[in-house]
């Protein structure tokens, strides 16, 4: 489930009542420029419809939350519980996840029938005061419904860049960029020591986030600023794609598999790459952070550059004396960022894109699965994942922390993932 500290305050309901609805329209603001077709199509079978995002996140509040807790509530529509369960094995069987495009109903206009179903059943039940326990499911799912904001946005950018007509999500209009630094990246020496990791139980965490343990580290260097563009060209002109000494085995084999040349969404054209985008294709901006790279592809650049990706207990030991502000979905840009000359610190450490670590999701010491189907949250991906921190450009701002971990498989590209070296001190 979650680690958080219960809410002391007399208006805990008003604050989550107001955090609820909050969350809930931001889902309804990135819906707005889907079309019922957009919102239906499945991309990939890793990928997931908005429309079904939309859904999903209501399914979690109507199944984990109102069914239990609000007398005499009926549901929307039986027949979503098997359409929207995501993976809870505890609550039944579901439409399988490659075949969640096939779901040509419900319409789009049903889906936001059904969120308004459900957020006027939770605005009844946080009306009246609830338990702890009932606050804390409710956090968690407003969590986990911006989760799926981020998921809604890059899944629909890879289905996007299926269509020959490249559409933009968002006007493709300039964006200002400010005063861009074109100096090769610093690096910030930092001793080793035991530190203290995870979550420290203040404000909200996801359970893989603790408990919080010391852990040991050597010293090391990290870079001031994320891997951009400009240098992973670089790195392609080199023969990086071509060379099996920098690759781990199981990476040049989803290279020669993949016909992997470049980073995804990447096209050469008469005048350089060019990149799909929210924005619709764009020539690559070179000073921009390189995104879209796999795992395999973080380490293979790290070994040509004479590095390596940073543990995550190293990431999150430097990014806690950093202030917690970047380039998230907040600002609407929607694209990453080129680091910005004259500002201090480790620049870009959030926001922008989630940055590859070379440590794989496993449980924390004495981590415990909650009890119930929210225990289904986390813990049973903790096999064949690699942890990324920082957050993107699509993430929510208050939906980060320096405790917080993201995973996904070391083959994984369409979400906004880069990188930041590191090397030991």
């Amino acid at each position: 489930m979650r680690v958080s500290k219960p809410h002391p305050s007399p208006d805990r309901n008003a604050d989550l009542s107001a955090r609820y609805r909050s969350v809930r329209e931001a889902s309804r603001q990135l819906g707005a420029p889907l079309s019922d077709a957009d919102a239906t199509v499945q991309s990939m079978p890793d990928a997931s419809p908005a429309k079904w995002h939309l859904a999903h996140t209501t399914w979690f509040f109507e199944t984990m939350i109102l069914e239990q807790n609000l007398r005499g509530y009926r549901a929307f529509d039986p027949q979503f519980n098997f359409l929207f369960n995501s993976y809870y094995e505890s609550i039944g069987a579901r439409q399988p996840r490659p075949r969640r495009g096939m779901l040509t109903r419900p319409t789009l206009d049903r889906v936001y029938a059904y969120r308004d179903h459900v957020d006027r059943a939770m605005a009844s039940l946080m009306q009246d005061d609830i338990a702890p326990a009932v606050a804390e499911l409710i956090e968690l799912g407003c969590n986990h419904e911006q989760q799926h904001q981020e998921l809604l946005l890059t899944d629909i950018l890879h289905l996007f860049a299926q269509s020959p007509l490249r559409p933009a999500y968002k006007d493709p209009g300039p964006i200002a960029v400010g005063k861009i630094d074109g100096l090769p990246a610093a690096y910030r020496k930092f001793d080793g020591g035991v530190i203290e990791i995870g979550n420290d139980g203040e404000g909200f965490a996801f359970d893989c986030e603790g408990p919080r343990h010391r852990a040991l580290i050597e010293p090391f260097e990290i870079a001031d600023r994320l891997v951009t563009n400009a240098e992973w060209m670089e790195f392609m002109a080199d023969g990086g794609y071509r060379t099996p000494l920098l690759w781990l085995s199981a990476g040049w084999a989803t290279v020669q598999s993949e016909g992997w040349t470049a980073p995804l969404y990447w096209d050469e054209h008469d005048d350089g790459y060019w990149s799909m985008t929210l924005r619709g294709s764009q020539p690559v901006d070179p000073a921009a952070p390189v995104t879209h790279v796999s795992y395999f592809e973080a380490d293979a650049f790290a070994t040509w550059a004479g590095r390596r990706l940073p543990s995550e207990f190293e990431w999150e030991h430097a990014a806690r004396a950093e202030p917690l502000k970047g380039n998230f979905v907040d600002s609407g840009r929607l694209r990453p960022a080129p680091a910005q000359a004259g500002v201090h610190g480790l620049r870009q450490i959030y926001g922008d894109v989630w940055e590859w670590t070379r440590s794989a999701f496993a449980p924390y010491p004495r981590f415990r699965p909650a009890e119930g189907a929210v225990g289904e949250y986390n813990g049973k991906f903790m096999c064949g994942q690699f942890v990324l921190r920082g957050g993107s450009c699509v993430t929510p701002l208050n939906h980060m922390r320096p405790s917080y971990r993201n995973f996904f498989p070391p083959d994984a590209r369409w979400q906004f993932s880069g990188l930041r070296l590191a090397g030991d001190a």
